[in-house]
């Protein structure tokens, strides 16, 4: 990677479960073609390793653990771009906050399931 000219910044919703989200700013390197998910993985291996959100790069675009709202936009920080600026980054409004900007992504009808219930 050639040395970064500008910076993008994250801002992210941090918590967990159903309390308020604080905003944290993050400020990241910017390369062009860089993801949204490239400056969360940067941002957790070089500023804050508590940082939580999903992602599986298996196969592009099939795996959807990565889908948070960006800039109030549902959408995959996988394909999403990294652009100077801030980006604002929540989890998904639809689906159960554990932490940060992941969520429980086990549909309704298997909890119960691995929770020892029947199925």
């Amino acid at each position: 990677m050639s040395s970064p000219s500008k910076t993008a910044v994250l801002e992210i919703a941090r918590g967990e479960g159903e309390q308020k989200s604080e905003w944290q700013r993050y400020e990241v390197p910017y390369e062009p073609g860089a993801s949204v998910l490239d400056g969360l993985v940067w941002v957790r291996e070089h500023l804050d390793t508590t940082l939580a959100f999903r992602y599986s790069c298996i196969s592009a675009n099939v795996c959807k653990e990565c889908v948070m709202r960006v800039n109030g936009v549902n959408a995959y920080a996988c394909t999403e771009r990294l652009r100077p600026g801030p980006i604002r980054l929540e989890p998904l409004a639809s689906k159960s906050r554990l932490r940060d900007l992941a969520c429980d992504t086990v549909p309704p009808k298997e909890r119960g399931r691995r929770q020892g219930g029947k199925g």
